[in-house]
């Protein structure tokens, strides 16, 4: 993250870990009995968060389907 006063920087990364913290944390800390299993979770959730998420945004396809679209 950036130097103290530079918030213009922060802001994708605040935003996308506030998503994963709402999105798969929230409500399951519980469930991961060690680092080893959060880790492994939040690996998960990246992965799902770039290929296969939906947005509308993106008229309906997945980050990867869109960015595959647009460069064609």
């Amino acid at each position: 993250m950036s130097r103290k006063g530079n918030s213009l920087d922060d802001g994708l990364m605040e935003g996308f870990f506030g998503i994963l913290k709402r999105e798969m944390f929230y409500g399951f800390e519980t469930q991961f009995k060690n680092l080893n299993e959060l880790e492994e979770a939040i690996q998960k959730y990246i992965s799902y968060y770039n290929q296969q998420r939906i947005k509308v945004k993106l008229k309906g396809l997945s980050p990867l389907e869109y960015r595959a679209l647009v460069l064609s």
